[in-house]
């Protein structure tokens, strides 16, 4: 152990100062990007962005969505699966070649205590298994080993098989070598504390070492049932500052960087040496009206709502303040989520919304709006202030920090908030849930805004039910036009993630969700 501590900061200075020459060593992908948000890489308890971005490359799980097409689930450490919706069941063969970095065999035990330990444990992310019914109480009864390379999935919750596979197919759902971390487990907590700092998966790398707040080494794991990558070694370098993030990578001292900023971006786009990738993002910018927040009538009246889709300056927002990071999306499924709804029916006609308010005997309007200080929300909202006052709208902004807008939300203070959203697993029923379920005691986005909708939580509990897929996205098409048209939501944008890559970097992957970050194919 002690030797690895002492080779980090030697490893870190090689690749630092081999960037003298403007060049990082052949055989290693330095990355810079901010890593003070990672509390954890124990795939049970991973749920924030630079985690999630890492947890893929250590570890694998039964299926995946298809990288070049995700809504296609694909098989990764089984071989195939039958399902059965009545029994509720899933029968999974697993890969009988499959092995972990370790060495060790994939069994039907190892999958069995992943989802075990997960579930027990009850991290922030859990609430994605608990989708299925899956509780500390029931977690082992759901789980059966049938033989050596079989085991079988049962879940309580009246959702489709199609759903469950969604679910398995998160980061949470990862797979680990249970003969690697159960000898190093302390105080019942499954070898949690342990994965924290190291690795017990098979994803195409393992943990070289890991250093909280200064950098992440990753090393090739040949023997991934994926097939080894092409690169050896990857330094992921904490840099928390976006301008010395552009130097790095500019300079060559970096060969990705990532989160960097529209203006950061736009000064690198045409210099040499460096490639913009724009990368489409399941996240969602929108403006909510709190229907509960009785100091303003206007909040639930259903002509203000119509009314403030025609005073948003879309095409003014994504092209000219957010400089294309962003493009309209309206819906509330994001694009590229299977079933999406791709149309964009609504312009900024402050004469429209004139009209609408009149209709309606609507005089001297206007609201509060919760908003975070920095961007793209603030931007966005001084965007509305402005685009709103042209109906006759007054918007009065309360800028604050993002922990004080959540606050303020999660009391139901608020008027109005611009907020974000991205799913949190790759099926419909995660932003369904969020926006057309309010079953009065749930902190769902509905929930938080009082919109009342009995009709709508039908809908969204006949959706996730629904064995037949093709009738389910058909049902989720239906719940976007309801909400498109009559709802508190005025969904503005969609975001790119966009990342700078050294010229020479090939084939580096990234997609819709945060957890589709694949390294595997780099080569420079």
């Amino acid at each position: 152990m002690h030797i690895t501590k002492k080779l980090l900061p030697l490893l870190l200075l090689s690749a630092l100062s081999a960037a003298a020459h403007a060049a990082t060593p052949p055989n290693t992908l330095v990355v810079a990007q901010g890593l003070d948000d990672i509390v954890s890489l124990d795939p049970a308890e991973a749920n924030e962005l630079s985690s999630i971005q890492t947890v893929p490359s250590l570890y694998q799980r039964l299926v995946q969505p298809d990288r070049n097409n995700p809504e296609k689930i694909v098989p990764i450490l089984a071989e195939n699966w039958q399902a059965d919706p009545a029994a509720k069941t899933l029968t999974i063969k697993l890969k009988p070649d499959a092995k972990f970095a370790s060495g060790n065999p994939l069994r039907p035990e190892d999958v069995i205590f992943s989802y075990t330990r997960a579930v027990t444990l009850n991290k922030s992310p859990a609430f994605i298994l608990n989708v299925l019914g899956w509780q500390p109480d029931n977690i082992a009864s759901q789980l059966k080993k049938v033989d050596d390379h079989t085991l079988t999935l049962h879940w309580t919750a009246d959702v489709s098989p199609a759903v469950a596979l969604n679910i398995l197919s998160t980061p949470i759902a990862s797979i680990v070598d249970e003969k690697q971390v159960a000898p190093n487990a302390k105080n019942n907590d499954f070898g949690n504390d342990w994965l924290k700092m190291h690795s017990a998966g098979s994803g195409a790398y393992k943990m070289r070492v890991y250093q909280p707040h200064q950098a992440i080494v990753l090393e090739a794991n040949a023997s991934s049932p994926t097939g080894a990558p092409k690169i050896k070694s990857i330094i992921i370098k904490n840099v928390p500052d976006p301008a010395s993030r552009r130097l790095l990578i500019q300079q060559g001292d970096a060969d990705v960087a990532r989160d960097l900023g529209a203006d950061q971006i736009a000064a690198l786009q045409d210099k040499p040496g460096v490639k913009v990738l724009s990368i489409p993002s399941a996240e969602q910018n929108y403006l909510v009206f709190n229907t509960a927040n009785s100091a303003n009538p206007l909040l639930n009246n259903p002509a203000f709502w119509e009314a403030a889709r025609w005073l948003v300056d879309y095409e003014g927002i994504t092209k000219n303040l957010l400089k294309g990071q962003y493009f309209i999306h309206q819906s509330f499924l994001p694009a590229g989520l299977p079933g999406a709804l791709e149309t964009n029916p609504f312009t900024f006609d402050p004469q429209k919304a004139k009209a609408i308010l009149d209709k309606a005997g609507i005089k001297d309007a206007h609201f509060t709006l919760d908003v975070e200080n920095k961007p793209p929300f603030i931007t966005i909202a001084q965007s509305l202030q402005a685009s709103f006052a042209q109906g006759g709208v007054k918007v009065d902004l309360l800028p604050a920090a993002g922990s004080q807008v959540y606050a303020r939300v999660r009391a139901k203070q608020h008027q109005a908030a611009i907020r974000l959203w991205i799913p949190d697993y790759f099926d419909a029923h995660s932003n369904a849930s969020a926006f057309a379920w309010n079953d009065g005691k749930s902190s769902t986005v509905a929930g938080l805004n009082g919109w009342q909708i009995p009709e709508l939580n039908k809908a969204t509990l006949a959706a996730v039910a629904e064995p037949d897929p093709a009738k389910r996205l058909g049902l989720y098409k239906t719940m976007q036009e309801t909400l498109l048209q009559h709802s508190p939501y005025v969904f503005i944008d969609q975001g790119k993630t966009q990342i700078v890559v050294r010229d020479n970097v090939k084939g580096y992957q990234q997609g819709l969700n945060a957890d589709m970050v694949w390294y595997d194919n780099v080569t420079k």
